[in-house]
Order: C-alpha cells, then structure tokens, then sequence
C-alpha cells in the first residue's frame, strides 16, 4: 500500500513539474501568456484533465511559475538576511537587515519576467494586477516568517508594518519601473530600478529609525 502511495505522489508531481515546464517553455517561445490549456496540455504530453487536477485555471499555472521565478530570488533573499548578524532587533536595526538583503537581491529581473508572464499590473489589466498582488503575498509572508524567527522578541505589529511597508513599495516601484522602462533588464534599466530602490528605502526608512 506504502509502494502504491508513493508511486501515485511520484507521478502527480512528475505531471506538476511537467505542466509548469511546459509553461516556462511556451512562456519563453511565445513572449508571453499566448496559450491555451490545451497548448499546455499538448506541450506536457499529458491530458487536459490532467492540468486541473493540478491547477484550477491557466492563470492558477501562470502564477505557480511566477512563484517559482519569485522563489528563487526570495531564497537568496532570505539567505542573505539569515547571514547578516541579527541586531539588537530595534526597528531600525530589522529594517537595516532587510535593506542589505533586499540592495543584494536580483529583484528586477523576476519582474520583468512576471510582467512577460502575468502582463503590466496596471489598472486597465486587472487580472495581472490581482495575479502580481498574489505572487507578492506569498512571499511577504515568508520574508515575514523570517524575520519573526530571528527576532523572536520584537514586537508583532512593528514586524509586521516593516516587512508590509517594504514589499508593498516594492510593488509600487516595480509597477512605476515597468511603465517607465518595460521589462528590460540592460544596464541603464537595472540602473533606474537601483535608484527608485534607493528612493524606496529613503522614504520608509523614516518610519524605522531609533527615536
């Protein structure tokens, strides 16, 4: 029963990781979201059954690759945070750890590969607005978990606005970075996100200074 178990868990991630290639492949020859369930479907040699018995929509897939693009950037982040001694967990102090992590953090290229996948959060498209919140979420929450964990002390609420008030300008700049330069990761692009960063970190840095 044990052996059939894992067998079944070995295929459903098999046919998981299958799909989200598939996207990632597509994704990359088409220039972005151009296709359709069955296209997946064809791509991942599987089903079409099959993609939702892993994903409720193709946008549920879409945003599973933007998690996986995201992840791997918050990963470094996170190493980085967890390898920058832990101060004396004053807000200032969590706010430094988290501005070293996020200067060092290749944040730009995962958005110009989100907006390729998701399109421009702006107001005219809803769905990549909702899509990118969603994305963005989900890793607030873990960058959140982190810091808790090195700051077991410190208070609940100002962890909580410090990490918020950082991701949420995060997705400010990252919007305004979009309509500005498009999804272009060449120097002079990488240039203007490092400087709208730098802005970013001015203007909370306020709310987190030692009184």
């Amino acid at each position: 029963m044990t052996l059939s178990i894992d067998r079944r868990a070995a295929l459903k991630a098999k046919h998981r990781a299958a799909i989200l290639q598939a996207a990632r492949d597509l994704i990359q020859e088409r220039g972005g979201r151009d296709f359709s369930v069955d296209d997946l479907a064809a791509r991942a040699d599987i089903a079409r059954r099959t993609v939702f018995n892993h994903f409720s929509s193709l946008d549920e897939v879409l945003l599973a690759v933007c998690e996986q693009e995201l992840s791997v950037i918050i990963d470094r982040f996170l190493t980085d945070v967890a390898a920058t001694p832990v101060g004396d967990g004053s807000r200032a102090a969590m706010f430094d750890e988290l501005e070293s992590a996020a200067r060092g953090a290749d944040l730009a290229p995962a958005i110009a590969s989100m907006y390729r996948i998701l399109g421009e959060p702006e107001r005219e498209n809803q769905k990549a607005a909702v899509l990118t919140q969603t994305a963005f979420t989900r890793v607030t929450d873990r960058l959140r978990a982190e810091v808790v964990r090195r700051h077991p002390g410190a208070d609940e609420l100002d962890t909580a606005l410090l990490v918020e008030s950082l991701m949420s300008g995060i997705v400010v700049i990252a919007e305004h970075w979009l309509r500005t330069t498009g999804p272009r990761t060449d120097q002079p692009a990488l240039d203007a996100w490092d400087a709208l960063l730098a802005r970013l970190v001015h203007s909370v840095r306020s709310g987190y200074m030692a009184a």
